[in-house]
């Protein structure tokens, strides 16, 4: 169901603070997709050596699954487990559910938080560890910032897939008001 244009209006943009936590707690229960898909891509293919078909592992493991599992969220109810934590919702720009063509979409433009640091690195020649984590974390923060100068402070991929995230936090009531333990008057 679409927002109305007054209930647009009043709709908040979580603070980049939240959403750069419940990213962060994204990742982390991505690794577990990652862990489970590369452990099942391994048996099924009997790979008994790394380098044997690494590449179907990283296809599988780092971008389908953590596809699958992003998009099946969004499309459906619109939050994964970190959103519904950190109180964040997916919904298109008018305020309706995500279908699963916008949300493929989505997943598919949000890799420009990590693409432009991975062709830095890889252009630049570097290639220890510690310069493809800096390079990610540069890459990262800075993509971050760019809310920033968004109308609205959404993400610019959500800006160009015609999604946004909205603040989903219950509004305070008038009981919110009072001290703890003290009953407001009536």
């Amino acid at each position: 169901m679409p927002l109305s244009a007054g209930i647009q209006a009043s709709v908040r943009t979580p603070g980049l603070g939240r959403r750069m936590g419940c990213f962060i707690y994204e990742g982390v229960l991505l690794f577990g997709v990652v862990f489970v898909s590369a452990l099942l891509y391994a048996v099924l293919t009997d790979q008994r050596n790394a380098m044997q078909g690494r590449e179907g592992l990283l296809i599988i493991a780092l971008v389908l699954m953590p596809g699958l599992y992003l998009v099946w969220y969004w499309s459906q109810t619109g939050q994964t487990l970190p959103m519904q934590t950190w109180h964040i919702r997916l919904t298109t720009a008018g305020g309706q559910r995500v279908s699963r063509l916008r949300a493929s979409m989505r997943y598919l433009a949000s890799w420009v938080w990590f693409l432009p640091a991975l062709a830095l690195w890889h252009i630049a020649g570097w290639r220890s560890a510690g310069a493809l984590m800096a390079a990610l974390a540069g890459g990262v923060v800075g993509y971050a910032l760019l809310a920033l100068l968004h109308p609205q402070r959404q993400f610019w991929h959500d800006a160009v897939c015609g999604t946004r995230l909205i603040d989903t936090r219950p509004a305070a009531g008038p009981s919110a008001a009072a001290p703890p333990g003290r009953v407001s008057p009536q």
